[in-house]
């Protein structure tokens, strides 16, 4: 299997996790967008983590709420960016954390969906996205030196989250590990959320060439 194809495999078995009448979460990106697709048709009632995804699901037929409507979710499927043994995440790359940790927060199970190129033995030197205030972003740049921090673009200017907020892009470093990082990112004001994801997921299926596999919490 190609890339595209372990995407759509980790979809297919996470529809069969899906019953009628289930309150669902549906993620950002293009592995969750799999899924989206696989869901025209069903009896389910969704919210979504991204207007990309409330667009894509309106245009399937899929009839999408407010959060505060279904919550509790049933379950909320989304993909990552990077995985560890641990089923810690660093989510973001689509560029709507702060959406994705509030839903995927309110569901009493979240199932994230991914190629076996998302899993790491360690998250050293990936990138983690922060969502900031514009108010605060020239002075986060600064504080944040030493991680190199890059302004998220799109289209030659600055990425604007579905939230009216910005994105820098960080490195992790090889010498700390992520939540000591993160934990001192987040004592900065101006920083709204981070895309470490330490105890959301609850379980992930990983699609590879062998096949697919299971992690649980």
């Amino acid at each position: 299997m190609d890339q595209t194809e372990m995407k759509i495999a980790a979809a297919r078995a996470a529809l069969e996790e899906v019953r009628d009448g289930m309150r669902l979460g549906l993620g950002t990106g293009s592995t969750a967008a799999e899924l989206v697709k696989l869901l025209a048709g069903r009896n389910v009632r969704c919210t979504c983590t991204s207007e990309s995804t409330e667009k894509l699901a309106n245009s399937l037929g899929i009839a999408t709420f407010k959060l505060a409507e279904l919550a509790p979710l049933d379950l909320a499927v989304d993909g990552a960016d990077a995985i560890d043994d641990n089923l810690r995440l660093i989510k973001g790359g689509g560029g709507a954390l702060l959406r994705e940790k509030i839903v995927e927060q309110a569901a009493k199970r979240f199932l994230v969906i991914a190629d076996e190129s998302k899993v790491v033995a360690t998250f050293a030197g990936h990138q983690l996205p922060i969502e900031v205030t514009p108010f605060a972003k020239d002075v986060l740049e600064k504080r944040f030196a030493d991680l190199h921090p890059v302004l998220r673009m799109r289209d030659g200017a600055p990425r604007v989250t579905d939230e009216g907020h910005l994105i820098l892009d960080v490195r992790v470093p090889d010498d700390r590990d992520i939540a000591d990082v993160v934990a001192w990112i987040r004592a900065n004001a101006g920083v709204v959320e981070t895309g470490f994801f330490p105890s959301e997921a609850t379980e992930a299926i990983i699609a590879g060439a062998q096949g697919l596999r299971r992690m649980r919490r």
